[in-house]
């Protein structure tokens, strides 16, 4: 399909020629780099896109399929972030160039129908959980045995199937929730739970009351509780474990009514006017609820939202109230390595591996606070993974893009994670959790894939270790 050559960039937000010219070149962004890694080729590198939009800046480069597919093939896991010696602000610029193209390029009639259906759906919770049935009937009946068998998912185009291969095993209580978390406004949970008190796949929020561990004279810390959308739908049980683990903390965990998706998906990939929305429902939501903190346990959602300032700059109804929402915002690590802990940790004698979420390890900088929480636990043997600043290819919704590139990222980290001996991978964010749950499966070695959450609510619970192994 080819295009008329357009200029690459218009007025609108560009990349900006400061901060790109902050890049020295000096090459140091390359080893951290996963496209790089793969392909050694100078343009599939941070700073060789940093040179196509100094060059489309300059109008010798036009929009166009081949230079397009370089930033397209572009993680935008931020690992340049962390490696660079100058500070450059790549995420800044990937974002502004990413939302140029999707306003101006005409993709292809094919890639643009599978975009517009990712994000009909992905950013809804209530259409989410719409699919849980069918997809509970696809897995349950043995339809998708039989069809894997009979070699009709191979006949599928490559995204699709790759569709399939991340698809998360849909239980029973999806279809039935047994409380609608987070739907009535100001929930709270203030008291510790009580070990063993309801299955790991409850709904249900911890009973409200007062909480015995919080000191005379102190108000307990109000924390507004981040649900996220495909965390919500299918990894229920991690919003679950931590508001559990806040509160026996001794923290008012609040979730406010009105919440949906935060807007990542959009942001990072280039759809800037729905990622605007999305975040301004965000802010109407929180603001709502005056919390004095906002936990986030998916690495890509705290990402976006600690950009908040800078995605509504130009909005003046927003602007100030963004930039103050995004300085409550912290990743649940962040805020439980503040606290005193409070509620005694059991005995988890378990190995893990812990992997790092690009978006928490180099994007928002988090990287020690979940590893000391882990250390924290006893009996608990944290294993580090090689080659941890490289990611496992999930990358938002990238691995069903571009899900070749991912596959070979995503099996490359399997095999790192194998080469530990662990019982047990946790990581931060549910794309990780998908992605390396179908490298493990492929690598015919599968193995649990928790939220490290979900490990110190067991810890506190007093759990045992075979409900993970």
């Amino acid at each position: 399909m080819s295009h008329t050559p357009l200029i690459l960039f218009d007025d609108h937000h560009p990349p900006s020629s400061e901060l790109i010219d902050d890049c020295v070149h000096c090459g140091f962004c390359l080893t951290t780099c996963p496209t790089y890694r793969l392909w050694g080729q100078e343009a599939d590198s941070p700073r060789g896109r940093i040179y196509l939009m100094k060059l489309g800046l300059t109008g010798e480069v036009g929009l166009n399929e081949k230079t397009v597919g370089h930033f397209d093939r572009c993680l935008g896991c931020m690992a340049c972030l962390t490696s660079c010696p100058s500070g450059v602000q790549y995420d800044k610029l990937i974002e502004a160039t990413r939302s140029q193209i999707e306003r101006r390029f005409d993709r292809p009639t094919g890639e643009k129908f599978f975009r517009r259906l990712i994000f009909a759906i992905f950013p809804y919770p209530a259409r989410l959980r719409l699919l849980a049935l069918p997809l509970w009937i696809y897995q349950r009946t043995g339809l998708r045995r039989l069809l894997g068998r009979a070699r009709v998912l191979s006949l599928l185009p490559i995204r699709w199937r790759t569709m399939d291969d991340l698809l998360p095993t849909v239980d029973f209580h999806f279809l039935f929730p047994r409380s609608t978390f987070g739907k009535s406004a100001g929930t709270r949970a203030l008291s510790p739970w009580r070990a063993k008190s309801s299955p790991p796949h409850s709904a249900d929020v911890p009973e409200a009351g007062a909480n015995k561990s919080t000191p005379a004279g102190h108000s307990p810390l109000r924390v507004g509780l981040l649900l996220g959308c495909v965390q919500r739908v299918f990894f229920g049980d991690v919003n679950q474990a931590t508001a559990r683990v806040l509160a026996a903390e001794g923290c008012e965990v609040i979730v406010p009514s009105g919440q949906g998706c935060c807007g990542a998906l959009m942001t990072h990939s280039g759809e800037e006017a729905m990622a605007v929305e999305f975040a301004r429902r965000t802010i109407d939501a929180f603001d709502a609820a005056d919390v004095d903190v906002i936990a986030i346990n998916a690495a890509g959602c705290g990402s976006a939202m600690k950009e908040y300032g800078h995605l509504l700059r130009d909005d003046p109804d927003y602007a100030d109230r963004a930039t103050k929402l995004a300085s409550k915002c912290r990743d649940i690590s962040e805020i439980l390595v503040e606290l005193t802990p409070r509620a005694a940790r059991h005995p988890l004698p378990i190995r893990v591996a812990y992997h790092d979420a690009c978006h928490l390890q180099h994007a928002q900088r988090v990287h020690s606070q979940p590893r000391a929480l882990l250390a924290a636990i006893p009996k608990l043997e944290l294993l580090e993974i090689q080659d941890a600043a490289i990611c496992c290819g999930s990358a938002g919704i990238y691995n069903m893009l571009q899900p070749k590139a991912a596959r070979e990222l995503g099996d490359r980290k399997a095999q790192n994670v194998l080469d530990t001996g662990a019982d047990v991978v946790a990581s931060g964010n549910p794309g990780c959790t998908l992605q390396l749950r179908s490298c493990l499966q492929s690598a015919s070695r599968p193995m649990p894939v928790l939220h490290w959450i979900q490990l110190l609510d067991a810890s506190i619970a007093n759990r045992n270790v075979a409900d993970f192994v």
